[in-house]
């Protein structure tokens, strides 16, 4: 039996995705999934999605449960998928970008870096740790899959807490760039070869060629520069295009989470350049507001007895679990410790690299160096996200101070004693969904 643990199911929507692809994978394997929230009503919807995928599926051998107790969905877990937002769209989300706003300083995603970023890291570093220590105790031997954001940050600190525990964070925008750069060019996915290295959201293809019928590789990148140079780039991707025009490289997340990664784009003042490259301010705040009309939706069609749609997703879960269990190799990107996996980045980040998958778990592919205007550009979000991990960790209200002001575009919009007024607000603002500083 081999038990899959979702912590924080009642993320339906997501959970939908997961489980649609983990148990079109099953073979009718005997699981069992238990699914885990704080939010009785979420959690009860998405025990309905889970068990509805399972009648589409013909799927008998497999279990379903589900808890408002952590401990009891955690014990004996083989797998352990992590898909919380501590603190909620409200309050935590919104005051993310309201408190912000106040200052003049404008976000996209806020989920990454970035003020928004450090807070949503000092919320969910807490609840991970209690999550940690209860793996610890209830099922040392599991997998670990992160998918919560801030990414790095998240994955930084429970290598701190728990560095026993298994674990690998996942995020999917290697694999959706990947598929939109080939749209891009007119080229099917299956012939693109490509390796991607970094750090979270902040990650870049190193390589990214087209794969001949003989066998003989073309490099695509020429391709991908001319359609800047010719002003033929997507309208809705400027800010990529314009960083690979400006370091020669294309970076993994989108163009509206990367504006928000430097002092480059996002100006006080700026509108036109805002506006020249297609900007969303706000924009999570608004998928936020969608992704809570999809779930009532969803919950409405469900307490109706619709019937559900399974569909699959390029998640990385389901292979994951695939390869483990059955030995079957699998690759797939994900977040680990650098330990010199990258050697121009600092040993003690987390990078996202290729990674083997098979009976033996998740086994890291060394990258070596990579260009160094790309680890230049990735130590601009180190640096703040190793600060944040030890004002978590250490209680130092000083370390949340100093995150904010290495920031790039914390610092580049606001003055030293503004930061330290915003982090004060911010503090405040979050009341009881932080710990107390010192």
């Amino acid at each position: 039996m081999t038990k899959i643990c979702l912590v924080g199911a009642g993320s339906t929507v997501f959970a939908q995705n997961i489980l649609g692809d983990v148990l079109s994978n099953s073979g009718n394997a005997d699981y069992v999934i238990s699914l885990f929230d704080i939010d009785p009503e979420r959690l009860r919807t998405s025990e309905i999605v889970a068990r509805r995928i399972c009648e589409a599926l013909k799927l008998e051998a497999v279990r379903i449960e589900a808890t408002l107790d952590r401990r009891a969905a955690l014990k004996g877990s083989d797998f352990v998928i992590l898909m919380m937002q501590v603190g909620g769209y409200r309050p935590a989300t919104i005051t993310d970008f309201e408190v912000p706003r106040r200052y003049a300083l404008r976000q996209t995603i806020g989920d990454t870096l970035g003020i928004g970023g450090i807070f949503r890291g000092l919320r969910t570093i807490p609840v991970l740790e209690e999550i940690c220590r209860d793996m610890e105790d209830l099922c040392p031997g599991a997998l670990l899959m992160q998918y919560v954001n801030p990414m790095a940050i998240n994955c930084w600190a429970i290598k701190e807490i728990a560095p026993d525990i298994k674990t690998v964070g996942l995020c999917h925008s290697v694999q959706h760039t990947a598929a939109h750069l080939s749209d891009c060019l007119g080229e099917n996915i299956a012939d693109i070869n490509y390796v991607s290295a970094g750090i979270n959201h902040v990650a870049f293809f190193l390589q990214y060629e087209k794969r001949l019928a003989d066998g003989a590789r073309v490099d695509l990148y020429p391709r991908l520069k001319a359609l800047v140079q010719e002003g033929r780039a997507p309208q809705n991707d400027k800010v990529r295009f314009d960083v690979l025009k400006r370091l020669g490289h294309f970076v993994t997340e989108s163009s509206e989470h990367f504006s928000e990664y430097t002092s480059w784009y996002i100006k006080n003042g700026r509108s036109d350049l805002i506006e020249t490259l297609n900007i969303p301010l706000d924009e999570y705040i608004r998928r936020c507001e969608v992704q809570i009309a999809e779930w009532q939706e969803l919950k409405k069609s469900l307490e109706g007895g619709n019937p559900i749609e399974v569909c699959r997703s390029n998640e990385y879960a389901a292979g994951i679990i695939h390869a483990v269990v059955t030995g079957q190799p699998a690759l797939i990107y994900g977040n680990v410790p650098n330990g010199g996996l990258i050697e121009n980045l600092p040993h003690a980040c987390v990078v996202e690299v290729p990674c083997h998958v098979d009976r033996n778990g998740v086994q890291p592919v060394r990258i070596g160096r990579i260009p160094s205007q790309l680890a230049a550009t990735m130590q601009l979000s180190v640096s703040v996200q190793e600060l944040t991990v030890e004002a978590a960790l250490t209680k130092k209200r000083d370390r949340i101070y100093q995150a904010a002001l290495l920031d790039p575009h914390t610092s580049a919009e606001l003055s030293p004693d503004e930061i330290w007024q915003l982090v004060d607000e911010m503090i405040e603002a979050h009341g009881s969904l932080l710990p107390n500083y010192h």
